[in-house]
């Protein structure tokens, strides 16, 4: 996947619906937006999505959002194969009151191995130089070094999208077959031997805006009489899991030199006197 059209900024509001449900808002939806660029002419204008999350060993991400804190953030790395030429997208998801800000970097394949081990980021490690990536790069990776973060579970699903080319200020998403299993390495396959369907037989429905919610996306959820709900995949997922199968299971942990026992992820190396130069004496 070449671009990204992410909106940065936006409201997002979820719902849980039947799979009829979905077909009459499917088209419905066609009077007003177009299939987005990934999803047009596949069947179901539907594509594949995965996403590694991490967390820390306390899972203070997954308690963040369990707890409803209203200022919270996920860490992600998010893909669509498991081509290796084909980057993926390192995203920091926040939860600022009512509003969504996504930070995402495109990055290298072959460098989230080191990248995940604690080496500190380089501009080589993006697919393409973007200064605004370049920081969410670093963002991300300070993050991931303060919580001590690593893998915990693989989320994947087949996203139905459409959105209103150019302007790009709305997007909908219908997301389906959702499934989470447990994940403590880097690799980003896409098989999931191990995983649950979380949501079983219902369909997650995104409304995502920048501006003002538009009168015809107002129009279509008092029609359908849509209720909103929460519906966070990470959060279920391990919820129905349960915590333990996501949480690192290490022994005689020390940041910078930790010894893994034989069921865990790889340690982590510290390599935060390097990244903190690149962040620069604002950044820390």
């Amino acid at each position: 996947m070449s671009t990204d059209r992410a909106q940065r900024q936006r409201r997002e509001i979820k719902y849980i619906i039947s799979e009829e449900r979905a077909l009459e808002i499917r088209s419905y939806l066609s009077s007003y937006l177009e299939p987005d660029e990934f999803a047009a002419g596949k069947p179901d204008n539907s594509y594949a999505v995965h996403t590694l999350y991490l967390d820390s060993n306390q899972l203070v991400t997954y308690h963040a959002a369990n707890n409803g804190d209203r200022n919270r953030f996920k860490l992600r790395i998010r893909y669509y194969d498991d081509n290796p030429s084909s980057p993926v997208c390192f995203e920091i998801k926040r939860r600022i009151n009512e509003g969504i800000v996504k930070q995402r970097a495109r990055v290298k394949r072959d460098a989230v191995n080191s990248l995940l081990a604690g080496e500190s980021p380089r501009p080589g490690h993006l697919s393409s130089w973007h200064p605004q990536q370049w920081t969410d790069l670093l963002d991300f990776w300070q993050l991931v070094e303060r919580l001590q973060a690593a893998p915990r579970a693989h989320n994947a699903y087949m996203r139905e999208a459409y959105l209103n080319a150019p302007e790009d200020t709305v997007r909908v998403t219908i997301d389906r077959f959702v499934r989470m299993g447990p994940e403590f390495s880097w690799q980003l396959g896409t098989d999931m031997p191990d995983a649950i369907e979380v949501f079983s037989g219902l369909v997650i429905l995104e409304l995502k805006f920048t501006d003002r919610m538009p009168t015809w996306l107002i129009e279509m959820v008092r029609g359908f009489e849509l209720k909103s709900s929460g519906a966070a995949k990470y959060v279920q997922g391990v919820e129905q899991l349960g915590e333990q199968r996501v949480a690192r299971r290490l022994t005689g942990f020390e940041w910078g030199n930790a010894v893994v026992s034989t069921a865990t992820s790889a340690p982590w190396l510290d390599a935060s006197a390097a990244v903190r130069g690149a962040l620069g004496p604002n950044r820390q």
